[in-house]
C-alpha cells in the first residue's frame, strides 16, 4: 500500500475516534496495518495525515501488539 492511502486511513481513523478514543484508534491502525506499514516512514505517514509525529511511538505500539493480539 503506497504511503499517501497509509496516510489517509490513518487520518480518517484519528478523526473519526470517539472522544477519548484517539490513542486507542492509532494503535488499532498499527495493529491492523502493521505488515502494510512495514518499509514506511512513519513520520511521513503523520506528516501527510497532519497528525502530530510524536504519534510515531503509538502507531509502533500498535506494530508490536499486531503479532500477541487478533482483531474481532
Amino acid at each position: 500500500m503506497q504511503t499517501s492511502k497509509l496516510a489517509e486511513v490513518f487520518k480518517s481513523r484519528y478523526h473519526k475516534a470517539e472522544k477519548g478514543y484517539a490513542v486507542t484508534a492509532i494503535h488499532l491502525f498499527g495493529i491492523e496495518y502493521a505488515d502494510q506499514l512495514k518499509g514506511h516512514n512513519l513520520k511521513e505517514i503523520c506528516v501527510l495525515a497532519d497528525i502530530p509525529i510524536s504519534y510515531v511511538t503509538e502507531i509502533y505500539k500498535g506494530i508490536r501488539l499486531a503479532e500477541f493480539v487478533k482483531l474481532k
